[in-house]
């Protein structure tokens, strides 16, 4: 039965994600820990393997349709790896204790009330990102160099608040690369962020698997209800106004998010 909730829970937000693009890691953890009564620690280590194995497919698309822009990749990549490998070495030097849920806690609250409000104030940003386009759609001239360094130290943000919470790479990371680049594609940004959280959350995953917190089972039994409920949520999006839904997505994120923060400050942070 432990199992068949799990599958629940990952049905919900495989809907979630396939209707409204929103949802993954900062809908998937807090339903873990707050819902479940799953450990900060084991929720993100589960989350962060479930959240590589199921964005890869979305990369095929995307390279096959030639919408994955590499260099943009390799350039967050630079930042991000370093900044993973460095946070892992601090959580195992801290290893599996209240002080390490605390901090996730803290880090998993921030990050999803930041991405409820990005999702919310989508469409303001994307008119201010057509605004650096000229307005017309002309891209305004941008250094590549001031590009590149701002690529990096983007990655370096999401790598380190990816590795301790699970949420970031999806879309803070989008949010960070509209405002970089906004002379390339949206769709193309699209296809290049899924890469760099694949990767990215894949060495933290692993990191957090050495470290004894990914549950196999319930990572298992996750995938078997989000595979489906991706296809559903797909099928859904056509028939339902997706504008609306992400709002009503983002304002259960900044539900949750409140509820996780309240947790953290009351344990004592």
């Amino acid at each position: 039965m432990e199992g068949l909730g799990f599958s629940v829970a990952g049905l919900l937000v495989g809907t979630a994600v396939g209707a409204t693009g929103v949802g993954g890691g900062s809908l998937m953890t807090p339903i873990l820990i707050l819902f479940y009564g799953i450990s900060p620690a084991i929720a993100v280590g589960t989350d962060l393997i479930y959240a590589s194995l199921s964005k890869s497919y979305g990369v095929f698309l995307h390279q096959s349709n030639k919408t994955l822009d590499w260099n943009v990749v390799g350039w967050m990549a630079l930042g991000s790896v370093p900044a993973s490998f460095a946070t892992l070495a601090y959580i195992h030097s801290i290893g599996v204790s209240p002080e390490l849920d605390r901090l996730i806690k803290i880090t998993l609250a921030t990050a999803v009330i930041v991405t409820a409000t990005f999702t919310l104030f989508q469409q303001p940003l994307l008119r201010w990102v057509n605004h650096l386009r000229g307005g017309n759609g002309t891209p305004r001239d941008t250094s590549r160099r001031t590009q590149l360094i701002f690529t990096v130290l983007s990655g370096i943000l999401v790598g380190s608040v990816v590795t301790i919470s699970s949420v970031g790479a999806g879309v803070i990371g989008m949010m960070l690369l509209l405002w970089i680049y906004p002379r390339h594609e949206p769709i193309s940004l699209v296809g290049s962020d899924l890469a760099h959280a694949v990767l990215i959350t894949g060495i933290a995953g692993l990191g957090h698997a050495q470290l004894g917190t990914v549950n196999t089972s319930m990572l298992f039994w996750l995938l078997v209800g989000a595979l489906p409920g991706i296809w559903l949520g797909s099928r859904l999006g056509f028939r339902l106004n997706g504008l609306q839904l992400k709002k009503v997505i983002s304002v259960i994120l900044l539900i949750a998010g409140s509820m996780t923060m309240a947790k953290a400050l009351a344990s004592g942070f």
